[in-house]
Protein backbone atom coordinates (compact mmCIF):
# COMPACT_ATOMS: atom_id res chain seq x y z
CA UNK A 1 0.00 0.00 0.00
CA UNK A 2 2.69 2.47 1.05
CA UNK A 3 4.61 2.22 -2.21
CA UNK A 4 1.71 3.44 -4.40
CA UNK A 5 0.56 6.54 -2.50
CA UNK A 6 3.31 9.04 -3.28
CA UNK A 7 3.35 8.46 -7.03
CA UNK A 8 -0.32 9.58 -7.08
CA UNK A 9 -0.26 13.00 -5.43
CA UNK A 10 -3.57 14.91 -5.32
CA UNK A 11 -4.32 16.89 -8.48
CA UNK A 12 -4.61 20.15 -6.53
CA UNK A 13 -1.23 19.60 -4.92
CA UNK A 14 0.35 18.98 -8.32
CA UNK A 15 -1.30 22.06 -9.80
CA UNK A 16 -0.12 24.23 -6.90
CA UNK A 17 3.38 22.83 -7.22
CA UNK A 18 3.44 23.62 -10.94
CA UNK A 19 2.15 27.15 -10.35
CA UNK A 20 4.66 27.99 -7.63
CA UNK A 21 7.50 26.50 -9.65
CA UNK A 22 6.54 28.33 -12.84
CA UNK A 23 6.22 31.69 -11.05
CA UNK A 24 9.55 31.32 -9.32
CA UNK A 25 11.33 30.27 -12.47
CA UNK A 26 9.70 33.01 -14.51
CA UNK A 27 11.24 35.48 -12.11
CA UNK A 28 14.59 33.71 -12.38
CA UNK A 29 14.35 33.61 -16.18
CA UNK A 30 13.85 37.40 -16.25
CA UNK A 31 17.20 37.75 -14.51
CA UNK A 32 18.89 35.80 -17.30
CA UNK A 33 20.09 37.56 -20.48
CA UNK A 34 17.25 36.10 -22.56
CA UNK A 35 14.65 37.96 -24.56
CA UNK A 36 11.08 37.32 -23.44
CA UNK A 37 10.25 34.95 -26.32
CA UNK A 38 9.04 31.36 -26.45
CA UNK A 39 12.48 30.01 -25.48
CA UNK A 40 11.99 31.48 -21.98
CA UNK A 41 8.59 29.84 -21.67
CA UNK A 42 10.05 26.50 -22.82
CA UNK A 43 12.84 26.89 -20.27
CA UNK A 44 10.34 27.49 -17.48
CA UNK A 45 8.30 24.50 -18.63
CA UNK A 46 11.34 22.21 -18.69
CA UNK A 47 12.43 23.43 -15.25
CA UNK A 48 8.95 22.96 -13.83
CA UNK A 49 8.83 19.37 -15.04
CA UNK A 50 12.27 18.70 -13.57
CA UNK A 51 11.49 20.19 -10.16
CA UNK A 52 8.15 18.41 -9.93
CA UNK A 53 9.70 15.07 -10.94
CA UNK A 54 12.50 15.35 -8.39
CA UNK A 55 10.07 16.56 -5.71
CA UNK A 56 7.76 13.58 -6.21
CA UNK A 57 10.76 11.22 -6.30
CA UNK A 58 12.20 12.58 -3.04
CA UNK A 59 8.79 12.21 -1.39
CA UNK A 60 8.54 8.65 -2.72
CA UNK A 61 11.87 7.66 -1.15
CA UNK A 62 11.11 9.46 2.11
CA UNK A 63 7.63 8.00 2.56
CA UNK A 64 8.17 4.43 1.38
CA UNK A 65 11.35 3.83 3.36
CA UNK A 66 10.44 5.76 6.49
CA UNK A 67 11.11 3.90 9.72
CA UNK A 68 12.51 0.75 8.08
CA UNK A 69 15.86 -0.65 9.28
CA UNK A 70 18.35 -0.26 6.45
CA UNK A 71 19.70 -3.78 6.95
CA UNK A 72 16.28 -5.43 6.66
CA UNK A 73 15.06 -7.44 3.67
CA UNK A 74 11.89 -5.33 3.55
CA UNK A 75 13.96 -2.14 3.21
CA UNK A 76 16.04 -3.58 0.36
CA UNK A 77 12.93 -4.86 -1.45
CA UNK A 78 11.11 -1.54 -1.21
CA UNK A 79 14.28 0.38 -2.11
CA UNK A 80 14.54 -1.58 -5.37
CA UNK A 81 10.89 -0.84 -6.14
CA UNK A 82 11.34 2.89 -5.48
CA UNK A 83 14.50 2.88 -7.63
CA UNK A 84 12.49 1.37 -10.49
CA UNK A 85 9.59 3.84 -10.18
CA UNK A 86 11.98 6.76 -9.92
CA UNK A 87 14.01 5.63 -12.91
CA UNK A 88 10.82 5.49 -15.00
CA UNK A 89 9.96 9.04 -13.89
CA UNK A 90 13.45 10.20 -14.88
CA UNK A 91 13.08 8.52 -18.27
CA UNK A 92 9.78 10.31 -18.86
CA UNK A 93 11.37 13.61 -17.79
CA UNK A 94 14.29 13.18 -20.18
CA UNK A 95 11.99 12.24 -23.06
CA UNK A 96 9.76 15.27 -22.41
CA UNK A 97 12.53 17.83 -21.88
CA UNK A 98 14.84 16.44 -24.59
CA UNK A 99 18.21 18.10 -25.28
CA UNK A 100 20.51 18.22 -22.27
CA UNK A 101 18.13 16.10 -20.20
CA UNK A 102 18.52 13.24 -22.69
CA UNK A 103 22.27 13.78 -22.55
CA UNK A 104 22.15 13.70 -18.73
CA UNK A 105 20.12 10.48 -18.79
CA UNK A 106 22.65 8.90 -21.15
CA UNK A 107 25.46 10.03 -18.87
CA UNK A 108 23.81 8.48 -15.79
CA UNK A 109 22.97 5.21 -17.57
CA UNK A 110 26.64 4.62 -18.38
CA UNK A 111 27.79 4.88 -14.75
CA UNK A 112 28.31 1.62 -12.87
CA UNK A 113 27.93 3.42 -9.55
CA UNK A 114 24.20 4.12 -9.96
CA UNK A 115 21.57 1.52 -8.98
CA UNK A 116 20.98 -1.04 -11.73
CA UNK A 117 17.34 0.03 -12.04
CA UNK A 118 18.45 3.48 -13.24
CA UNK A 119 21.13 2.25 -15.64
CA UNK A 120 18.74 -0.32 -17.13
CA UNK A 121 15.77 2.03 -17.64
CA UNK A 122 17.77 5.06 -18.80
CA UNK A 123 19.87 3.02 -21.25
CA UNK A 124 16.96 3.28 -23.72
CA UNK A 125 17.92 6.95 -24.16
CA UNK A 126 21.15 6.02 -25.98
CA UNK A 127 19.36 5.70 -29.32
CA UNK A 128 16.69 8.36 -28.83
CA UNK A 129 16.98 11.57 -30.78
CA UNK A 130 14.47 13.44 -32.94
CA UNK A 131 16.10 15.22 -35.93
CA UNK A 132 15.68 18.96 -36.26
CA UNK A 133 13.74 20.45 -39.19
CA UNK A 134 16.05 20.84 -42.20
CA UNK A 135 15.12 24.52 -42.69
CA UNK A 136 16.65 25.28 -39.28
CA UNK A 137 19.74 23.20 -40.11
CA UNK A 138 20.17 24.89 -43.51
CA UNK A 139 19.96 28.32 -41.91
CA UNK A 140 22.52 27.34 -39.26
CA UNK A 141 24.99 26.16 -41.93
CA UNK A 142 24.51 29.31 -44.04
CA UNK A 143 24.96 31.60 -41.02
CA UNK A 144 28.12 29.78 -39.91
CA UNK A 145 29.84 29.24 -43.25
CA UNK A 146 28.70 32.46 -44.93
CA UNK A 147 27.56 30.77 -48.13
CA UNK A 148 24.48 29.04 -49.45
CA UNK A 149 24.66 25.24 -49.56
CA UNK A 150 24.62 25.22 -53.38
CA UNK A 151 27.83 27.27 -53.41
CA UNK A 152 29.72 24.77 -51.26
CA UNK A 153 28.25 21.34 -52.04
CA UNK A 154 27.44 19.44 -55.23
CA UNK A 155 24.68 17.72 -53.28
CA UNK A 156 23.54 17.71 -49.67
CA UNK A 157 21.31 14.97 -48.21
CA UNK A 158 18.52 16.67 -46.26
CA UNK A 159 17.87 13.49 -44.26
CA UNK A 160 20.41 13.18 -41.42
CA UNK A 161 22.49 10.01 -41.24
CA UNK A 162 22.74 10.43 -37.47
CA UNK A 163 20.95 12.53 -34.88
CA UNK A 164 21.86 13.10 -31.23
CA UNK A 165 20.73 15.32 -28.39
CA UNK A 166 22.85 18.34 -29.39
CA UNK A 167 23.56 17.91 -33.11
CA UNK A 168 22.82 15.93 -36.26
CA UNK A 169 25.01 14.78 -39.14
CA UNK A 170 24.35 15.06 -42.88
CA UNK A 171 26.04 13.35 -45.83
CA UNK A 172 27.20 15.68 -48.61
CA UNK A 173 29.69 16.09 -51.44
CA UNK A 174 31.95 19.08 -51.95
CA UNK A 175 32.48 20.78 -55.29
CA UNK A 176 35.79 18.90 -55.69
CA UNK A 177 33.91 15.56 -55.36
CA UNK A 178 35.07 14.77 -51.82
CA UNK A 179 32.41 13.07 -49.68
CA UNK A 180 31.97 14.72 -46.31
CA UNK A 181 29.94 14.40 -43.12
CA UNK A 182 28.60 17.74 -41.88
CA UNK A 183 27.79 17.91 -38.16
CA UNK A 184 25.43 20.77 -37.30
CA UNK A 185 24.67 21.94 -33.78
CA UNK A 186 21.05 22.73 -32.93
CA UNK A 187 20.59 26.51 -32.61
CA UNK A 188 20.13 28.10 -29.19
CA UNK A 189 21.82 25.38 -27.13
CA UNK A 190 24.08 27.81 -25.26
CA UNK A 191 21.07 29.57 -23.75
CA UNK A 192 19.29 26.32 -22.95
CA UNK A 193 22.38 24.93 -21.28
CA UNK A 194 22.69 27.89 -18.89
CA UNK A 195 19.21 27.39 -17.48
CA UNK A 196 19.10 23.58 -17.64
CA UNK A 197 22.43 23.06 -15.88
CA UNK A 198 21.52 25.70 -13.29
CA UNK A 199 18.37 23.74 -12.51
CA UNK A 200 20.36 20.50 -12.35
CA UNK A 201 22.73 22.05 -9.79
CA UNK A 202 19.76 23.30 -7.78
CA UNK A 203 18.11 19.88 -7.80
CA UNK A 204 21.34 18.12 -6.77
CA UNK A 205 21.59 20.50 -3.79
CA UNK A 206 17.92 19.91 -2.96
CA UNK A 207 18.41 16.11 -2.97
CA UNK A 208 21.52 16.48 -0.81
CA UNK A 209 19.52 18.61 1.64
CA UNK A 210 16.74 16.00 1.84
CA UNK A 211 19.18 13.07 1.88
CA UNK A 212 22.57 14.19 3.26
CA UNK A 213 24.02 10.80 2.33
CA UNK A 214 23.29 11.46 -1.37
CA UNK A 215 25.71 13.95 -2.93
CA UNK A 216 25.67 14.33 -6.69
CA UNK A 217 27.25 17.76 -7.22
CA UNK A 218 30.49 16.25 -8.55
CA UNK A 219 28.53 14.24 -11.13
CA UNK A 220 26.61 17.33 -12.22
CA UNK A 221 29.90 19.25 -12.51
CA UNK A 222 31.44 16.46 -14.58
CA UNK A 223 28.38 16.33 -16.82
CA UNK A 224 28.34 20.12 -17.27
CA UNK A 225 32.04 20.20 -18.16
CA UNK A 226 31.58 17.38 -20.67
CA UNK A 227 28.61 19.04 -22.36
CA UNK A 228 30.42 22.40 -22.52
CA UNK A 229 33.24 20.69 -24.41
CA UNK A 230 30.78 19.03 -26.79
CA UNK A 231 29.25 22.38 -27.74
CA UNK A 232 32.59 23.66 -29.06
CA UNK A 233 33.14 22.03 -32.47
CA UNK A 234 36.47 23.83 -32.90
CA UNK A 235 37.77 21.98 -29.85
CA UNK A 236 36.27 18.74 -31.14
CA UNK A 237 38.13 19.24 -34.43
CA UNK A 238 41.40 19.72 -32.50
CA UNK A 239 40.68 16.57 -30.48
CA UNK A 240 40.06 14.68 -33.72
CA UNK A 241 43.42 15.72 -35.12
CA UNK A 242 45.19 14.79 -31.87
CA UNK A 243 43.61 11.34 -31.99
CA UNK A 244 44.54 10.93 -35.66
CA UNK A 245 48.14 11.82 -34.90
CA UNK A 246 48.30 9.41 -31.94
CA UNK A 247 47.16 6.49 -34.12
CA UNK A 248 48.74 7.44 -37.45
CA UNK A 249 50.85 4.26 -37.40
CA UNK A 250 48.04 1.92 -36.32
CA UNK A 251 46.71 -0.02 -39.33
CA UNK A 252 43.43 -0.79 -37.54
CA UNK A 253 42.42 2.80 -36.74
CA UNK A 254 40.88 5.45 -38.99
CA UNK A 255 40.04 8.98 -37.86
CA UNK A 256 38.21 11.35 -40.25
CA UNK A 257 40.13 14.24 -41.79
CA UNK A 258 38.91 17.72 -40.77
CA UNK A 259 38.04 20.40 -43.35
CA UNK A 260 39.03 23.47 -41.38
CA UNK A 261 37.76 26.02 -43.91
CA UNK A 262 34.26 24.56 -43.43
CA UNK A 263 34.39 24.23 -39.64
CA UNK A 264 33.15 26.67 -37.00
CA UNK A 265 32.06 26.41 -33.38
CA UNK A 266 28.61 25.15 -34.49
CA UNK A 267 29.41 23.36 -37.79
CA UNK A 268 32.01 20.60 -38.20
CA UNK A 269 32.89 19.25 -41.65
CA UNK A 270 34.89 16.06 -41.83
CA UNK A 271 35.75 13.20 -44.16
CA UNK A 272 32.86 10.78 -44.69
CA UNK A 273 33.76 7.26 -43.50
CA UNK A 274 31.63 4.19 -44.17
CA UNK A 275 31.08 1.45 -41.65
CA UNK A 276 28.67 -0.28 -39.30
CA UNK A 277 28.31 0.00 -35.53
CA UNK A 278 31.04 -1.88 -33.73
CA UNK A 279 28.57 -4.13 -31.89
CA UNK A 280 26.73 -5.23 -35.06
CA UNK A 281 27.71 -8.89 -34.76
CA UNK A 282 25.45 -10.00 -37.61
CA UNK A 283 27.21 -7.59 -40.00
CA UNK A 284 30.66 -8.69 -38.83
CA UNK A 285 29.88 -12.35 -39.39
CA UNK A 286 28.30 -11.52 -42.75
CA UNK A 287 31.56 -9.99 -44.02
CA UNK A 288 33.63 -12.70 -42.30
CA UNK A 289 35.21 -10.49 -39.66
CA UNK A 290 35.81 -12.26 -36.35
CA UNK A 291 33.88 -10.33 -33.63
CA UNK A 292 36.37 -11.41 -30.96
CA UNK A 293 39.25 -10.00 -33.00
CA UNK A 294 37.35 -6.72 -33.27
CA UNK A 295 36.91 -6.76 -29.48
CA UNK A 296 40.64 -7.38 -29.02
CA UNK A 297 41.62 -4.49 -31.28
CA UNK A 298 39.02 -2.21 -29.65
CA UNK A 299 40.35 -2.87 -26.14
CA UNK A 300 43.94 -2.40 -27.33
CA UNK A 301 43.07 0.94 -28.93
CA UNK A 302 41.48 2.31 -25.75
CA UNK A 303 44.22 0.84 -23.56
CA UNK A 304 46.74 2.69 -25.73
CA UNK A 305 44.74 5.91 -25.29
CA UNK A 306 44.71 5.60 -21.50
CA UNK A 307 48.09 4.13 -20.64
CA UNK A 308 50.35 5.33 -23.48
CA UNK A 309 48.99 8.61 -24.84
CA UNK A 310 47.07 9.80 -21.78
CA UNK A 311 44.41 11.19 -24.15
CA UNK A 312 41.05 9.42 -23.92
CA UNK A 313 37.95 9.38 -26.11
CA UNK A 314 35.30 9.64 -23.38
CA UNK A 315 32.17 8.59 -25.26
CA UNK A 316 32.75 5.21 -26.95
CA UNK A 317 29.16 4.10 -27.42
CA UNK A 318 28.59 1.90 -30.52
CA UNK A 319 27.37 4.81 -32.67
CA UNK A 320 30.75 6.53 -32.27
CA UNK A 321 32.84 3.52 -33.30
CA UNK A 322 32.30 1.98 -36.72
CA UNK A 323 33.81 -1.14 -38.27
CA UNK A 324 34.83 -0.90 -41.92
CA UNK A 325 35.77 -4.02 -43.94
CA UNK A 326 38.53 -1.91 -45.48
CA UNK A 327 42.01 -1.78 -44.01
CA UNK A 328 45.40 -3.46 -44.03
CA UNK A 329 44.45 -5.69 -41.10
CA UNK A 330 41.28 -6.98 -42.77
CA UNK A 331 39.12 -4.32 -41.11
CA UNK A 332 39.46 -0.95 -39.43
CA UNK A 333 37.86 0.87 -36.53
CA UNK A 334 36.55 4.33 -37.41
CA UNK A 335 36.63 6.63 -34.37
CA UNK A 336 33.99 9.36 -34.51
CA UNK A 337 32.67 12.15 -32.26
CA UNK A 338 35.68 13.45 -30.33
CA UNK A 339 33.75 16.10 -28.43
CA UNK A 340 34.37 14.48 -25.04
CA UNK A 341 38.09 13.85 -24.78
CA UNK A 342 40.24 14.00 -21.65
CA UNK A 343 43.94 14.77 -21.43
CA UNK A 344 45.59 13.21 -18.37
CA UNK A 345 48.60 14.83 -16.78
CA UNK A 346 51.74 12.71 -16.78
CA UNK A 347 51.72 12.09 -13.03
CA UNK A 348 48.20 10.65 -13.13
CA UNK A 349 48.96 8.55 -16.23
CA UNK A 350 51.96 6.89 -14.58
CA UNK A 351 50.14 6.31 -11.28
CA UNK A 352 47.19 4.80 -13.15
CA UNK A 353 49.58 2.44 -14.96
CA UNK A 354 51.00 1.38 -11.60
CA UNK A 355 47.48 0.94 -10.23
CA UNK A 356 46.51 -1.47 -12.99
CA UNK A 357 49.63 -3.58 -12.52
CA UNK A 358 48.79 -3.75 -8.81
CA UNK A 359 45.16 -4.66 -9.58
CA UNK A 360 46.21 -7.48 -11.90
CA UNK A 361 48.56 -8.88 -9.24
CA UNK A 362 46.22 -8.02 -6.33
CA UNK A 363 49.09 -6.22 -4.63
CA UNK A 364 47.11 -4.85 -1.68
CA UNK A 365 49.95 -2.67 -0.33
CA UNK A 366 50.55 -0.96 -3.67
CA UNK A 367 46.79 -0.51 -4.24
CA UNK A 368 46.48 1.09 -0.80
CA UNK A 369 49.47 3.38 -1.47
CA UNK A 370 48.19 4.53 -4.86
CA UNK A 371 44.64 5.07 -3.59
CA UNK A 372 46.08 7.32 -0.88
CA UNK A 373 47.83 9.26 -3.64
CA UNK A 374 44.46 9.63 -5.38
CA UNK A 375 42.81 10.76 -2.13
CA UNK A 376 40.60 7.68 -1.70
CA UNK A 377 42.78 5.53 0.57
CA UNK A 378 39.94 4.32 2.80
CA UNK A 379 38.15 2.86 -0.23
CA UNK A 380 41.16 1.00 -1.64
CA UNK A 381 39.69 -2.44 -0.90
CA UNK A 382 36.86 -1.75 -3.37
CA UNK A 383 39.10 -0.88 -6.32
CA UNK A 384 39.70 -4.51 -7.39
CA UNK A 385 35.92 -5.07 -7.41
CA UNK A 386 35.22 -1.93 -9.43
CA UNK A 387 37.90 -2.49 -12.06
CA UNK A 388 38.50 -6.25 -12.21
CA UNK A 389 35.46 -7.90 -10.62
CA UNK A 390 37.59 -9.56 -7.90
CA UNK A 391 37.91 -8.95 -4.18
CA UNK A 392 41.24 -7.85 -2.75
CA UNK A 393 41.82 -11.33 -1.28
CA UNK A 394 40.30 -13.25 -4.20
CA UNK A 395 41.34 -16.87 -4.76
CA UNK A 396 39.95 -16.99 -8.30
CA UNK A 397 41.92 -16.58 -11.50
CA UNK A 398 42.05 -13.39 -13.54
CA UNK A 399 38.73 -12.83 -15.30
CA UNK A 400 37.15 -15.87 -13.64
CA UNK A 401 34.07 -15.87 -11.46
CA UNK A 402 34.41 -15.61 -7.70
CA UNK A 403 34.10 -18.66 -5.47
CA UNK A 404 30.84 -19.05 -3.54
CA UNK A 405 32.53 -18.13 -0.25
CA UNK A 406 33.90 -14.92 -1.78
CA UNK A 407 30.48 -13.99 -3.15
CA UNK A 408 28.88 -14.47 0.27
CA UNK A 409 31.53 -12.34 1.96
CA UNK A 410 31.22 -9.62 -0.67
CA UNK A 411 27.45 -9.61 -0.31
CA UNK A 412 27.82 -9.07 3.45
CA UNK A 413 30.32 -6.26 2.86
CA UNK A 414 27.96 -4.58 0.39
CA UNK A 415 25.09 -4.77 2.91
CA UNK A 416 27.25 -2.93 5.41
CA UNK A 417 28.09 -0.24 2.85
CA UNK A 418 25.96 2.87 3.38
CA UNK A 419 24.81 5.30 0.70
CA UNK A 420 26.87 8.05 2.30
CA UNK A 421 29.95 5.86 1.78
CA UNK A 422 29.21 5.60 -1.95
CA UNK A 423 28.51 9.33 -2.21
CA UNK A 424 31.69 10.14 -0.30
CA UNK A 425 33.66 7.83 -2.57
CA UNK A 426 32.29 9.49 -5.71
CA UNK A 427 32.95 12.95 -4.30
CA UNK A 428 36.52 12.00 -3.38
CA UNK A 429 37.47 10.48 -6.75
CA UNK A 430 39.65 12.64 -9.01
CA UNK A 431 37.66 13.80 -12.06
CA UNK A 432 39.88 11.68 -14.32
CA UNK A 433 38.40 8.55 -12.76
CA UNK A 434 34.82 9.50 -13.60
CA UNK A 435 35.48 9.63 -17.34
CA UNK A 436 37.59 6.45 -17.14
CA UNK A 437 34.85 4.57 -15.28
CA UNK A 438 32.20 5.73 -17.74
CA UNK A 439 34.35 4.82 -20.75
CA UNK A 440 35.26 1.46 -19.25
CA UNK A 441 31.61 0.60 -18.65
CA UNK A 442 30.71 1.35 -22.27
CA UNK A 443 33.66 -0.74 -23.47
CA UNK A 444 32.70 -3.68 -21.26
CA UNK A 445 29.22 -3.67 -22.75
CA UNK A 446 30.57 -3.68 -26.32
CA UNK A 447 33.15 -6.43 -25.86
CA UNK A 448 30.57 -8.55 -24.06
CA UNK A 449 28.26 -8.28 -27.10
CA UNK A 450 31.19 -9.24 -29.32
CA UNK A 451 31.65 -12.44 -27.32
CA UNK A 452 35.08 -11.66 -25.85
CA UNK A 453 36.10 -12.86 -22.41
CA UNK A 454 36.57 -10.63 -19.36
CA UNK A 455 40.15 -11.88 -19.16
CA UNK A 456 40.93 -10.27 -22.54
CA UNK A 457 40.24 -6.78 -21.22
CA UNK A 458 42.16 -7.33 -17.98
CA UNK A 459 45.29 -8.74 -19.62
CA UNK A 460 45.25 -6.06 -22.31
CA UNK A 461 45.06 -3.32 -19.68
CA UNK A 462 47.88 -4.99 -17.76
CA UNK A 463 49.95 -5.19 -20.95
CA UNK A 464 49.54 -1.53 -21.87
CA UNK A 465 50.00 -0.44 -18.27
CA UNK A 466 53.41 -2.16 -18.43
CA UNK A 467 54.22 -0.40 -21.71
CA UNK A 468 53.04 2.90 -20.26
CA UNK A 469 55.63 2.73 -17.49
CA UNK A 470 58.47 2.62 -20.04
CA UNK A 471 60.22 5.91 -20.89
CA UNK A 472 58.23 7.98 -23.39
CA UNK A 473 59.60 8.13 -26.91
CA UNK A 474 60.13 11.19 -29.07
CA UNK A 475 59.97 9.96 -32.68
CA UNK A 476 61.60 13.18 -33.93
CA UNK A 477 64.73 12.96 -31.80
CA UNK A 478 65.16 9.45 -30.36
CA UNK A 479 67.51 7.12 -32.22
CA UNK A 480 66.46 3.67 -33.41
CA UNK A 481 68.55 2.14 -30.62
CA UNK A 482 66.71 4.16 -27.96
CA UNK A 483 63.37 3.17 -29.47
CA UNK A 484 64.40 -0.49 -29.53
CA UNK A 485 65.61 -0.43 -25.92
CA UNK A 486 62.46 1.31 -24.70
CA UNK A 487 60.22 -1.23 -26.41
CA UNK A 488 62.34 -4.03 -25.00
CA UNK A 489 61.87 -2.64 -21.48
CA UNK A 490 58.12 -2.49 -21.98
CA UNK A 491 58.00 -6.05 -23.29
CA UNK A 492 60.13 -7.32 -20.41
CA UNK A 493 57.83 -5.64 -17.88
CA UNK A 494 54.81 -7.25 -19.51
CA UNK A 495 56.50 -10.69 -19.61
CA UNK A 496 57.30 -10.29 -15.91
CA UNK A 497 53.64 -9.43 -15.25
CA UNK A 498 52.38 -12.46 -17.18
CA UNK A 499 54.79 -14.78 -15.37
CA UNK A 500 53.67 -13.35 -12.01
CA UNK A 501 50.01 -13.85 -12.96
CA UNK A 502 50.74 -17.39 -14.18
CA UNK A 503 52.61 -18.35 -11.01
CA UNK A 504 49.90 -16.91 -8.77
CA UNK A 505 47.14 -18.75 -10.63
CA UNK A 506 49.12 -22.02 -10.57
CA UNK A 507 49.60 -21.72 -6.80
CA UNK A 508 45.88 -20.99 -6.35
CA UNK A 509 45.06 -23.97 -8.55
CA UNK A 510 47.30 -26.16 -6.42
CA UNK A 511 45.72 -24.91 -3.19
CA UNK A 512 42.08 -24.56 -4.15
CA UNK A 513 41.55 -26.25 -7.50
CA UNK A 514 40.97 -29.78 -8.71
CA UNK A 515 44.69 -30.42 -9.13
CA UNK A 516 45.11 -30.52 -5.37
CA UNK A 517 42.47 -33.25 -5.11
CA UNK A 518 44.05 -35.20 -7.97
CA UNK A 519 47.51 -34.99 -6.43
CA UNK A 520 46.07 -36.05 -3.09
CA UNK A 521 44.36 -39.03 -4.71
CA UNK A 522 47.60 -39.91 -6.53
CA UNK A 523 49.54 -39.68 -3.27
CA UNK A 524 47.11 -41.98 -1.48
CA UNK A 525 47.27 -44.41 -4.37
CA UNK A 526 51.08 -44.46 -4.30
CA UNK A 527 51.06 -44.96 -0.54
CA UNK A 528 48.71 -47.89 -1.02
CA UNK A 529 50.96 -49.35 -3.70
CA UNK A 530 53.99 -48.91 -1.43
CA UNK A 531 52.30 -50.69 1.45
CA UNK A 532 51.33 -53.54 -0.89
CA UNK A 533 54.91 -53.90 -2.09
CA UNK A 534 56.14 -54.04 1.52
CA UNK A 535 53.61 -56.72 2.41
CA UNK A 536 54.68 -58.78 -0.59
CA UNK A 537 58.36 -58.43 0.27
CA UNK A 538 57.71 -59.43 3.89
CA UNK A 539 55.80 -62.52 2.77
CA UNK A 540 58.64 -63.52 0.42
CA UNK A 541 61.12 -63.18 3.28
Amino acid sequence: MRRHIVSKLPVKAKAAFYLITACGLSYQANLLPFSSDSSVFQGVLRSSRAILTIGVTVADYKYCLYGLPKDSDEYRRLLSEVHLRSAKRMLKLCESNKGFYVKAGQFVSSLRQVPKEYSSILSSLQDQAVPCDFKVIKEAITNNLGHDLSEIFTWFNEQPIAAASIAQVHHAMLKDNQEVAVKVQYPGLDKRMKLDTRIMYFLSEFVAWCFPEYRFRSLVSEFTDAVSLELDFIQEARNTETMANNFKNNKFVRVPHIFWDLTTKQVLTMQFCRGKKVDDVEFLKGVRINPEKVAKVLVEVFAEMIFIHGFLHGDPHPGNILVSPEGQGGFSLVLLDHGICKKFDEEFRLEYCQLWKALILLDSKMIQHLCEQFGVGKYSRYFPIIFTGRTIDSKSGLGKGMFVEEQKKLKQDMKALRMEDISSFMESLPSNFLIILRTDELLRSIISKLGASKRLRLLTYGKYASFGLSPKLNPNSDSKLVVLCTRLIGNMQYIHLRIAVGVREFVLWMRFGKLKQRLSNFYRMMVGVGKGVLRVSHSVD
